[in-house]
């Protein structure tokens, strides 16, 4: 039991599943995946081409007799094997034969959130209040860092506020702030901003997000883009999954950077609805692939989660995990299709079920490489490795890849409300911009790309 006990399963690696049977971890876990609660699927396509890893490098004998936390902060080196590409089926293609829907030059649809001359603007994230037209929005002043800002659309994202009043240490933010909605288990709602790196901290909302707390550190650790994604998980009212990852510079208040570094992607977990978090623990780390920046969906039947991931060796293609016992343990990554590799991926389900997954695309072979791109398929082509329906790019970015950590939110009339930042004017700082659309108007676009 405990890290050191997961670790050692790790180090064994894991047997290829059998079709039918339920997803094991072959990253971090002792628990075989439970297929309670749903299909168990795993077909054999899927087993054939996931990855699996090599024997990790043992921890010595000596690490059992360490605290807890010391044991796991060594995880990113002990559970960094190298990872051997799929066997059996073809690796996925580096690009996409689905057809692209182009919205770039619907200027009508671009909805300014912010933009100030000569500042860097980037990386929003928001969150939609009970209201159903309420969104508030949260992004730093500068590249992945500085002062939090916070604006407000009280109209389903039509126009936005003047920056808000935000409390004193949102200037001291040194990450992407990310936004979430949490409830614990007496129903009490909330929303929560998160300020990552060493230490991460964490600032409460208790009156949709009109007045908030300082930053507090949420413990001794910290991470990179914490938290990329909170799910609400379904072992009990107030229980929250977050994700993020580290390189080893952040995580403790040492930097422990290897040589080649090491990727790892953490978990920690809430029971009392978001107000205070476990200790993270490691649940894939890698140091030929360098997975990052995870976003989680949930399966439409709510049995799985499944996470996609960025690539940010630019190696491989993005990759996908699965989950089927709430995050508790984790099948080993496999690589998604070309049409789905992008950074920092955010899913949404549409009103006939199927998914909108918003990304930076970094597909590997892409006429829209670098730009703000969305995917439009369903949860089974992510499970089955399938290219999915078609392709949208939202706008075209300018200057190299720098644009595109996307929000997303479903307004009751199912109208998307997508928000990002990016160059959208050449030679300009970013600026943060927001569009609206339906299914129905890409559906109809998408049949005319076929024709």
């Amino acid at each position: 039991g405990g890290p050191v006990g997961r670790l050692r399963q790790a180090a064994q690696g894991s047997p290829r599943p059998s079709a039918g049977s339920p997803r094991p971890s072959a990253a971090v876990g002792p628990r075989q995946a439970s297929a309670a609660g749903g299909r168990g699927r795993c077909c054999p396509s899927i087993a054939a081409g996931m990855y699996r890893l090599r024997k990790a490098t043992m921890i010595d004998s000596r690490v059992r007799s360490l605290p807890a936390t010391m044991a796991t902060a060594l995880l990113p080196v002990a559970l960094a094997g190298t990872i051997a590409f799929g066997q059996g089926p073809a690796r996925p293609p580096r690009g996409y034969s689905i057809p692209l829907v182009d919205l770039a030059a619907d200027t009508e649809r671009q909805v300014v959130v912010d933009r100030e001359d000569g500042q860097y603007l980037g990386h929003p994230t928001t969150v939609l209040l009970d209201d159903g037209r309420t969104i508030l929005c949260v992004y730093p002043k500068g590249h992945g860092k500085g002062a939090i800002v916070l604006k407000r659309s009280e109209d389903g994202g039509r126009t936005w506020s003047d920056r808000l009043p935000v409390p004193a240490s949102w200037a001291t933010s040194r990450e992407v702030p990310t936004i979430h909605r949490v409830e614990d288990a007496r129903g009490t709602r909330r929303l929560i901003v998160w300020s990552g790196l060493h230490p991460a901290r964490l600032s409460i909302s208790g009156d949709e997000g009109r007045t908030w707390s300082e930053l507090t550190p949420a413990g001794a650790w910290g991470g990179i883009v914490v938290m990329a994604s909170v799910e609400k998980l379904r072992t009990a009212p107030g229980h929250y999954l977050g994700v993020f990852h580290d390189d080893g510079r952040f995580f403790t208040a040492d930097p422990r950077v290897t040589t080649p570094v090491t990727f790892t992607l953490y978990a920690a977990r809430s029971t009392d609805g978001g107000l205070s978090w476990s200790a993270p623990e490691a649940i894939h780390a890698s140091q030929q692939v360098h997975l990052c920046e995870p976003g989680i969906v949930r399966s439409p039947d709510g049995g799985e989660l499944a996470m996609l991931l960025r690539e940010n060796a630019r190696i491989a293609n993005s990759h996908v995990m699965f989950s089927r016992d709430e995050g508790r343990t984790w099948t080993a990554p496999r690589e998604l299709p070309g049409a789905l590799t992008g950074d920092r991926h955010v899913g949404k389900y549409l009103p006939d079920g199927r998914l909108l997954v918003s990304f930076r695309d970094t597909t590997l072979d892409s006429p829209t490489r670098g730009d703000w791109v969305a995917w439009i398929g369903r949860y089974d082509d992510i499970a089955a490795g399938r290219e999915g329906q078609y392709r949208v790019r939202f706008m075209d970015n300018t200057r190299s890849a720098d644009c595109a950590y996307p929000a997303l939110e479903r307004l009751p009339d199912g109208t998307i409300v997508a928000t990002t930042y990016g160059h959208w004017t050449a030679g300009a700082a970013p600026w943060i911009v927001s569009l609206r659309f339906t299914i129905d108007e890409l559906d109809r676009r998408a049949a005319t790309a076929r024709e």
